[in-house]
């Protein structure tokens, strides 16, 4: 029941039913494609019961639940019956072409880690078996247990058929079938043990090639396919259309992908595979400290999926990967970094909320980690992610491979494996890993948890008596003031629809959403950088306050469109003068929100800094924020 009610009030708080157009499900969260994102409130969701966070990203409102997203997944398709309705629409035109393409590559892949994961797993688990001598190869023990572990891989043009095309918005089942064409025993057998056979098809030349374990030619046939459904459906009768259709989209569509779109898509999926392998080999090491420091990074904007078909790709192309073994540091850093803050803070409830987030993080989901505990706090993440590249160093000089596809887990290890036994890779990933790891514990412990957090009880009591009787002395405690640098309404930072700037990341502020279009100097200094898009400045005032002026939300697509400077880097600039204008209504209507963070970048450097506006409308020049120097 609790589910339920969850379910119901994210249907209420993402616009109703009617402002769904697509839903899907990956570990932790719910990734919606919404006609109206103004329709969904965030801010009532974040602070809703069984919620993490909220990112919008990609062309996706992300509801970030935890593990029993599933169930919260089911409940919301039965209330919404989106499982009747044709729920594979794209997303809103304004987006842009990243953001429908992690949308494309989420609706597709995330559906089928169903049955790749376990899959993975028991292919290393078979592995292990094979190394212990529990079993031995080629027995009808090894046999069984393989074709459970290897039919969805094998099978995978099948899986990604349906899926494709019911992204797509064709008929889902059809989508199975051009995958099982691929793959079908006749096909296969007329190759034999070649890795290529010509032959013909009504006197028309066709070069067979392996597609079993294929990731990206059905998904292009697919995507003809649908096109061709969606157009024969529009011109024939509805008495014959539902079989029809299928029919000469078929016949079209899987001669067609034997003949061109097959060996074409291989073509190019093997350069791409021996591409990214070729940029790995130029120095496996740098490639490693980079891709492992800023995984979890992308975890955050949940962009990660984007990395899925170019694993499996590698997986089809070489029968291994070297990018998954990369990410086990990125994962377990996190997971020692909440483990420090478990065993350091006096926080109950936050204790509470680190253990359960160290054992999710072993199995492959961080994000509890990441917003409940790690990102809020900003040192853990930060030196997770520092972390994360020793091992990644590691990793990477020895060149370690997993050998099927899964999420990066403790099972991960097993994926490793070599049929042939344990490796110096395999030990690579382990000592790696674990170097990754205990760094990340034993600086997060020291280093990472604020002393708010680290008090007991009654230290805490002693602090706050301290606290009041300094506040006497208050004057003592030098302040500086900053004005604001636009006329609008004041609201919190946590309330901005970006996680970097809502979470502190960047440093603490406020943000403002202007109803007049002018950003001016805030306070006497220097302007020390302007975006190439005009949308950001970065400001220094005599008094030492670095600020940033954000003007919107993702307004750097955009492109400088709507934003005029009046000012250039390195400008010396008086309180008041005008910095940037910009148009409010047309930012608006091409899709964006004008809501303004102004942060102060070096806020490590003042013991406090707070908003002294109490009222809700502000105007340009009126004191917004004090800075308590320490």
């Amino acid at each position: 029941m609790k589910n339920k009610e969850l379910a119901e009030s994210i249907i209420t708080h993402v616009g109703g039913k009617d402002n769904i157009s697509s839903l899907v499900h990956c570990a932790t969260r719910l990734r919606f494609v919404l006609k109206d994102n103004l329709k969904a409130d965030a801010e009532s969701l974040k602070k809703q019961v069984g919620i993490i966070t909220v990112v919008q990203s990609g062309g996706q409102f992300q509801v970030v639940i935890g593990n029993h997203v599933n169930e919260v997944f089911n409940d919301i398709m039965e209330l919404t019956q989106l499982n009747e309705q044709n729920a594979a629409e794209a997303p809103p035109k304004n987006t842009n072409i990243l953001s429908k393409l992690i949308d494309l590559i989420s609706g597709i892949f995330i559906p089928t880690l169903v049955v790749i994961v376990p899959a993975g797993i028991l292919k290393g688990i078979i592995s292990l078996l094979l190394v212990t001598n529990v079993i031995q190869d080629k027995t009808p023990n090894f046999n069984f247990l393989w074709a459970i572990a290897d039919a969805p891989f094998y099978y995978l043009p099948i899986i990604l058929g349906f899926c494709a095309t019911k992204k797509f918005g064709g008929n889902p089942f059809v989508g199975m079938m051009i995958g099982a064409a691929l793959v079908h025993p006749d096909i296969v057998g007329m190759m034999g043990k070649s890795l290529q056979v010509t032959t013909q098809l009504f006197d028309v030349p066709i070069k067979l090639i392996p597609y079993a374990s294929s990731v990206f030619p059905v998904i292009i046939a697919s995507w003809f396919y649908s096109i061709l459904e969606k157009s024969f459906n529009q011109i024939m009768h509805d008495s014959f259309k539902r079989f029809i259709a299928p029919l000469c989209g078929l016949l079209i569509t899987v001669p067609l992908t034997f003949a061109v779109i097959g060996p074409v898509v291989t073509f190019l999926s093997d350069i791409i595979a021996y591409g990214i392998i070729y940029v790995y080999q130029l120095n496996s090491v740098i490639a490693s400290m980079i891709l492992a420091a800023f995984w979890q990074v992308m975890v955050i904007f949940g962009i990660h999926w984007g990395l899925v078909p170019f694993a499996m790709n590698n997986l089809t192309v070489s029968h291994e990967d070297f990018m998954l073994p990369i990410l086990l540091p990125a994962v377990f850093a996190q997971v020692g970094a909440v483990l420090a803050v478990r065993l350091r803070t006096k926080d109950k409830q936050l204790k509470t909320l680190a253990s359960s987030s160290v054992l999710s993080g072993i199995f492959g989901v961080t994000e509890p980690a990441i917003y409940g505990v790690n990102l809020p706090l900003k040192k853990p993440f930060v030196i997770g992610c520092i972390s994360a590249t020793i091992g990644g160093a590691i990793i990477g000089y020895f060149h370690t491979v997993t050998y099927s596809f899964g999420l990066i887990s403790i099972f991960t290890f097993l994926q490793i494996i070599p049929t042939e036994g344990v490796d110096e890779r395999f030990y690579a990933a382990l000592i790696g890993t674990l170097l990754s790891f205990l760094i990340a514990t034993i600086v997060t412990y020291f280093f990472g948890i604020p002393k708010e957090q680290a008090q007991t009880d009654n230290q805490k009591t002693n602090s706050t008596e301290s606290t009041t009787e300094n506040q006497a002395n208050a004057d003592e405690v030098e302040t500086i003031t900053v004005s604001s640098p636009m006329q609008g309404k004041v609201i919190p930072l946590n309330q901005v629809n970006d996680q970097t700037f809502a979470s502190e990341l960047m440093g603490k502020g406020i943000a403002i959403i202007p109803t007049i279009g002018k950003a001016v100097a805030p306070e006497d200094g220097e302007v020390v950088s302007l975006f190439r898009t005009k949308h950001a400045i970065g400001f220094l005032t005599d008094s030492g306050a670095e600020i940033l002026i954000h003007i919107g939300i993702d307004t750097v697509k955009l492109a400088g469109q709507h934003f005029e400077a009046h000012i250039e880097a390195g400008d010396k600039v008086k309180k008041g003068d005008l910095l940037v204008s910009f148009d409010i209504e047309a930012i608006k209507q091409a899709g964006y929100e004008v809501t303004t963070p102004i942060i102060i970048t070096n806020s490590d450097n003042y013991q406090q800094v707070q908003c002294i506006f109490e009222q809700e409308d502000i105007q340009c020049g009126q004191a917004l924020l004090a800075l308590a120097k320490q």
